[in-house]
């Protein structure tokens, strides 16, 4: 029996228990008839919403209601493999190894809370060694796969990771789709735990922070293992959630001999064993130091290990070491280092600037100014000589120790600093640029020449352009949040504006929440009015479509406050800004004398594109203030213009106007025709968010025609639009279609109410 056969008789079952039929239920939950009737035949599985609509109907218990949500989610089912690879030569930690055995013996199946249990110790101390081979020795135990996130707990250049952004990194990994995610942690928590909830898993929390960070990342199913890593105790954790603490220490003397003699072979160990264990000594028995020297002395297999040990002893550096300073970790860094060739120092050294969790190739390409391939083959040799390692996305990650020394080193080599971070910013916004031509409606300006040495990534379609977007998305907000030189605050404000589309598409709108707010800082930094009003409506627009319709009007003053400082055609894009937004919070009178302020600046201009453009939001102004023949006829007057520059986007916009006007006037068949002709523009454009508006008009027009059916689908696909990019009206119009589920209702819905 397929999922989708098991869902449709497990939702026929628990509609006849619960004594509906078809009709009564789809009347109920606001979800078709035709759409229930394909669940249960298995031809179709719900989205997460429509799931919920029928759930509520059916009043189940959450018996009954976890068996459903169980059976459709495994139309995504995936199992994953996110461990990074098993450690090469891990040895020693018998002690460690014999505690993790016993704490992980009677999990599968075991009746109960699933098992949590913490690493815990200093940096460098091995602790992701050790739960990464230990979720590698125990991973055939656990047949539904394994999760892996880096919590970034303790890493001087970068924020913790949030919670909520490694749930929605879990939940696309367990088959989510991303227009499925919801807002907010504990909503992405409950998500997590209804998919892991019948599931074996084993989940790696590395480098945690503390017991909040990782409290809503753990799973529920007595069937999982979470291994956590933290330089904190994580005391809470094992008093509330009853982890058991695995405290790490140093090797033994025998163990980091046995660890240096697997890396440079045992012979040259016995041939001088008082130099070895001076070595050993020296790196304070630290797993990370051992496997730096270790990794040197094998690419260097004519260096006495006596001299070696000389050098480190003798190096003046600022300790970093153990807690009993028996180790100078810089010291081992530094002699690591000087093996280096001049061009594999130079990338270790400017990749020491990329702030982000982890690097991708052209991304350290971009900050050193090479080429690709020869960088590359330069990181693999830093992950040779241990000074890096790779993510399971194959990315480089700089452990939090070595990455100050780096930047040590690039403050005394006296490298260009600042224009290594100028490639970096110009790399993530050239690259979106050209993405964005694939992703987004939002067509940014061209942003120029880039600066030599910038990599361009190719990219040849949508699917590749938000890859591209996704790999490099939480490096974009590490450097937009450490960026501090005030010469690079152009580059901040450019860097923002032009990943808008993406976090539009994608509904990011806490995100760009966030980086609007740090753009705006900087456009006020630089004086600049055009940037502050440009930035201003943008985060006035991520405002209003999470529901904050008031907070809005503190960046709307901002706007109100330079307009009269802004170029003519930068003030005209400002007035249709400002009408839309103050359309949205239905201060309907103030969008109309905005959108005319802005027609009338075009036709000074003599720019009959931008003329149609503004035609088409006075027209829709005149329509929400009831002016429905003189909305008609500014629509007729924008047709021709927009139709002539290709303007499909707006054209459609003027065809839903159109509908909304007719609708007003009385005249269903025309208003209906409106909103279909609107429809398939918006559909060939592939925007998703103005189809959901018409959707949301031409719902209201079938209802006022008494066909309560197809407006409570209607609304339903409004519903589903507006979901998909994380629209707060997403629930305006789940409500819409439950005002219509029910025999005799006839609520009247004027479009955009």
């Amino acid at each position: 029996m397929d999922d989708r056969t098991t869902f449709g008789r497990l939702l026929r079952a628990a509609r006849r228990r619960s004594l509906f039929t078809l009709e009564s239920l789809a009347e109920a939950s606001g979800v078709s008839v035709r759409a229930i009737s394909d669940m249960e035949r298995g031809q179709s599985l719900p989205r997460q919403a429509t799931l919920g609509e029928l759930m509520d109907a059916l009043e189940l218990d959450e018996a009954d209601r976890r068996r459903l949500v169980q059976a459709s989610a495994r139309r995504t089912w995936q199992v994953p493999r996110q461990l990074p690879p098993d450690p090469a030569g891990f040895c020693g930690r018998k002690e460690a190894l014999a505690e993790v055995h016993g704490v992980t013996a009677p999990v599968p199946g075991r009746a109960g809370r699933a098992v949590v249990s913490a690493i815990v110790g200093m940096a460098g101390i091995g602790k992701t060694a050790l739960a990464v081979h230990w979720a590698h020795r125990v991973a055939d135990r656990f047949p539904d796969g394994q999760l892996y996130v880096n919590l970034r707990g303790f890493e001087d250049s970068e924020q913790p990771l949030d919670p909520g952004e490694a749930l929605g990194g879990f939940l696309r990994a367990l088959g989510v789709p991303s227009g499925d995610l919801p807002r907010g942690t504990d909503r992405r928590g409950a998500l997590f735990r209804e998919h892991t909830a019948s599931r074996q898993l084993v989940v790696v929390l590395d480098n945690a922070q503390d017991e909040e960070q990782v409290r809503p990342l753990l799973p529920g199913a007595a069937g999982c293992l979470t291994i956590i890593t933290s330089r904190n105790r994580l005391a809470g954790l094992a008093a509330r959630e009853g982890a058991s603490l695995i405290g790490l220490d140093v090797w033994t003397r025998q163990e980091a001999l046995a660890a240096l003699a697997v890396r440079i072979g045992e012979e040259r160990c016995r041939a001088e064993p008082e130099a070895a264990a001076r070595l050993t000594e020296l790196c304070g028995c630290l797993p990370l130091a051992i496997a730096v020297v270790g990794a040197q002395l094998s690419a260097t297999p004519g260096i006495p290990l006596r001299l070696a040990a000389r050098e480190l002893e003798e190096a003046r550096l600022d300790a970093l070491s153990t807690s009993d300073r028996r180790a100078d970790v810089r010291a081992v860094f530094s002699w690591s280092y000087r093996a280096l060739d001049a061009g594999t120092a130079r990338v270790f050294r400017h990749l020491a600037l990329h702030p982000g969790p982890a690097a991708s190739v052209e991304a350290a390409a971009s900050l050193v100014g090479a080429e690709p391939a020869r960088v590359r083959r330069q990181l693999r040799a830093l992950a040779s000589a241990s000074l890096l390692s790779r993510d399971a996305d194959g990315r480089y990650v700089l452990h939090d120790l070595v990455r100050a020394y780096g930047i040590e080193l690039i403050e005394r080599e006296r490298d260009d600093r600042l224009a290594a971070e100028i490639r970096l910013m110009d790399y993530l916004r050239h690259n979106a640029y050209a993405a964005g031509l694939y992703v987004s409606r939002y067509k940014a300006d061209p942003p120029g020449a880039a600066a030599e040495g910038v990599v361009h990534v190719p990219v040849d379609s949508r699917e590749e352009a938000l890859d591209w977007y996704r790999q490099e998305e939480s490096t974009t907000a590490a450097v937009l949040h450490v960026v501090q030189d005030p010469r690079l605050l152009r580059h901040c404000v450019d860097l923002v504006l032009e990943w808008v589309g993406y976090n539009t598409v994608e509904g990011r709108w806490a995100e760009e929440i966030t980086v609007e707010r740090i753009a705006l800082e900087a456009a006020g930094a630089l004086g600049d009015p055009v940037a502050m009003v440009r930035t201003s409506a943008i985060l006035a627009r991520a405002l209003i479509e999470t529901g904050n319709h008031d907070d809005a009007n503190e960046p709307i003053g901002v706007m109100l406050t330079h307009m009269h400082r802004l170029p003519d055609a930068d003030r005209a894009r400002a007035e249709l800004n400002l009408a839309w937004l103050r359309e949205r919070q239905r201060r309907f009178t103030e969008a109309l004398r905005h959108a005319r302020n802005a027609l009338m600046i075009y036709r000074a201009l003599r720019q009959p594109d931008r003329i149609g453009r503004a035609l088409c939001y006075v027209s829709w102004s005149l329509a929400t203030l009831g002016e429905y023949r003189r909305s008609i006829a500014t629509c007729e007057e924008a047709l021709p213009m927009l139709q002539e520059a290709g303007e499909r986007r707006f054209e459609a916009h003027v065809w839903s106007t159109i509908g909304y006007a007719r609708q007003g006037l009385g005249d269903l068949d025309a208003a209906v025709a409106g909103y279909e002709k609107s429809l398939r523009l918006f559909g060939e454009v592939l925007d998703d968010y103005g189809a959901a508006e018409v959707w949301d008009h031409l719902a209201s027009a079938q209802l006022e025609r008494g066909d309560a059916e197809q407006a409570r689908e209607s609304w339903a696909r409004a519903a589903e639009l507006f979901g998909g990019l994380r629209v707060a009206r997403a629930a305006q119009m789940r409500a819409k279609a439950r005002s219509v589920a029910r025999p005799g209702t006839r609520t009247a819905h004027r479009a955009g109410t």
